[in-house]
């Protein structure tokens, strides 16, 4: 069998032989997308033009007291609208040229080569996806991010809906800079976290339950901890990640994952989704060959978006 055969099948067998392993394994990298996939908020869409989000901004105007024959309002309160998110597409490329596939043309060492560029790819995507998770979403094709979402200016435009018109779709948003002369651990809590909690809990079913911290953050949090530092179970531990606890959220550093410097991000995940669509959740495609070029191309597809069905219950922290 030629050796860009041999290649081809064995990038594509290894691939769907471990497809489940590779996308476990990119979660556990990233912080965010880990705890969004266990509360089930990683969710697989079939089609449509956009990724439609339900949202619930206002109250329904039909709510009377009234006695006996008193006639009743039965207007119509439209109390529902959407946000609509486009579709991103990210591809990453398993390569080889047609020199290395013959120099390695041996049954050890194509293996290894294939082993080598699918592990290469793997952490390539890894490392610009936990970016883009929490960017501004301003480059091209590129998802929307924390920082989109939950922006330090939050009259921003977010799945169509303008918060400079809509104050329902503003976050919140606490200026350290504004709210203590100089952040520190002393008063990280009651200076700046409480401040920014208060606003958007809603009771314990309702409240943020993450809290994602740049490394200057949790550095001054976990000294703010000294002696009474909560840890959080072993199931999050065993994942990689050291948590630590505020009030009923757990408070993460995901290092090197492209979080702005002193950030905190308090996330309430019952309105953050990450939507994939179902095939191209990871989808390894069919070998390419280029006509005038000497390799092959296997190129592994995804597409999808972070939503947010509501901006009102998440906050930042900035300096």
């Amino acid at each position: 069998m030629p050796a860009n055969s041999t290649f081809t099948e064995l990038v594509t067998t290894t691939f769907r032989k471990h497809r489940a392993q590779v996308k476990d394994n990119l979660s556990l990298r990233i912080a965010l997308l880990q705890y969004m996939k266990r509360k089930g908020n990683y969710r697989l869409e079939d089609g449509g033009l956009t990724i439609a989000c339900p949202l619930d901004y206002a109250s329904n105007g039909t709510y009377q007291r009234y006695s006996d024959w008193d006639v009743l309002n039965i207007s119509q309160s439209d109390v529902l609208s959407a946000a609509e998110y486009p579709w991103r597409q990210v591809a990453i490329n398993v390569v080889a040229s047609g020199r290395e596939l013959r120099i390695n043309s041996g049954e050890s060492q194509i293996i290894n080569l294939a082993k080598a560029r699918i592990k290469n790819a793997l952490r390539t995507f890894n490392n610009n996806f936990s970016s883009d998770l929490y960017s501004s979403g301003s480059l091209t094709n590129q998802i929307n991010g924390l920082q989109a979402i939950v922006a330090d200016t939050n009259t921003n435009t977010v799945g169509g809906i303008d918060a400079n018109t809509w104050t329902f779709w503003r976050n919140s948003v606490l200026d350290a800079s504004d709210a203590v002369t100089t952040i520190s651990a002393a008063n990280i809590e009651h200076g700046t976290m409480l401040p920014l909690w208060l606003t958007i809990d809603r009771g314990p079913s309702d409240q943020p339950d993450l809290i994602v911290m740049d490394s200057v953050y949790y550095a001054l949090f976990e000294a703010s901890q000294a002696s009474m530092k909560r840890y959080n179970d072993t199931s999050k531990g065993d994942a990689g990640f050291v948590t630590l606890k505020y009030k009923n959220a757990d408070v993460i550093y995901d290092g090197a994952s492209g979080i702005p410097a002193s950030h905190a991000y308090f996330i309430n995940t019952n309105y953050l989704e990450l939507v994939a669509h179902k095939d191209a959740d990871m989808e390894e495609m069919d070998a390419l060959h280029p006509v005038n070029q000497d390799g092959s191309v296997i190129p592994i597809l995804w597409m999808g978006n972070l939503v947010c069905s509501n901006r009102f219950m998440q906050g930042v922290i900035k300096t």
